[in-house]
């Protein structure tokens, strides 16, 4: 098997990828790595025999040290959305960290159809995609789909006024839990590859904004009417209630993007790699009942 490190261990889906690797995987703890820049948060993984390092994107020596002797390599895409092309610097940093360590394959979270989308921080997937295919090393590329989680963004909010103001048009999104994305990386990376893969992971049905407010509205008994609204008067409406113009322009190219259809299609990949059906978007709006009520 050989060891597979995990950066960004200590948020979401770096610890339910490393739960997945034990408990789903059975990947023996000694052949996990944990990094982090606070591995401390990690104590206990070590408890379980998973090793702790240290590593953080902006300080390429810890990289370094961190990626020595790594076999499979997850890098979990970093939160550094400032617009000012961190988080890809931070991404080709590792890259080179991990091509000068002699990492034996690069996996990388990115997005769907990374060469066409449209969400404001598709440059920095597409540039690290590019950056890791250039670095020659081996790779694995889980393209994954908008989080079921992501509806609490907007929708209890849309619950509780009536309103749902979307640019999304009739476009669709597959949601895909986060448990279950993890699930599936965590079942790439057990696999033995011997080709270069992209993976697009996606619920197994998609959903329009008016659909997702019907099932919604089923579930808690609030009636909620999507109001349609071009991208510009999104993208004011954000800004009127407190975004900052970079962040407003972000969470508005999201409709767009589902408007245009880039979303989709819906895929066997999760199938593929995990041999079992994507979790119910239904399943999970109704178990979410409270959290969407506030």
């Amino acid at each position: 098997m050989g060891k597979i490190l995990i950066t960004g261990a200590s948020g979401h889906l770096g610890g339910l990828v490393i739960k997945h690797l034990l408990e789903t995987e059975k990947v023996a703890a000694s052949d996990i790595i944990a990094a982090s820049r606070n591995p401390e948060k990690l104590a206990g993984l070590a408890v379980k025999g998973v090793e702790l390092r240290a590593a953080d994107f902006n300080d390429p020596a810890s990289l370094a040290t961190a990626f020595q002797g790594v076999d499979k390599l997850l890098i979990i895409s970093t939160d550094a959305m400032d617009g000012e092309g961190t988080r890809l610097k931070q991404h080709k940093m590792a890259v080179a960290a991990a091509k000068a360590a002699g990492v034996g394959r690069i996996h990388y979270t990115s997005l769907p159809r990374a060469e066409e989308s449209v969400i404001g921080f598709a440059p920095d997937h597409l540039g690290t995609e590019s950056a890791i295919r250039e670095s020659g090393l081996p790779f694995t590329f889980f393209r994954n789909n908008w989080y079921a989680e992501n509806i609490f963004y907007g929708l209890p909010h849309a619950l509780a006024s009536g309103q749902w103001f979307s640019a999304a048009g009739d476009g669709r999104i597959p949601y895909l839990l986060r448990e279950d994305c993890a699930r599936a990386i965590a079942a790439g990376l057990a696999r033995h590859e011997t080709e270069n893969k992209v993976y697009t992971l996606t619920g197994g049905e998609a959903f329009t904004a008016s659909e997702v407010a019907t099932i919604a509205s089923a579930v808690t008994g609030k009636p909620v009417a999507v109001i349609p609204v071009t991208d510009e008067q999104l993208t004011e409406g954000l800004k009127a209630a407190g975004f900052p113009a970079p962040v407003a322009a972000i969470f508005a190219s999201f409709d767009t993007n589902q408007r245009l259809g880039l979303f989709e299609p819906v895929t066997g990949d999760f199938k593929a790699l995990t041999g079992r059906e994507p979790a119910s978007f239904k399943a999970f709006v109704e178990a979410s009942k409270a959290a969407l009520l506030g």
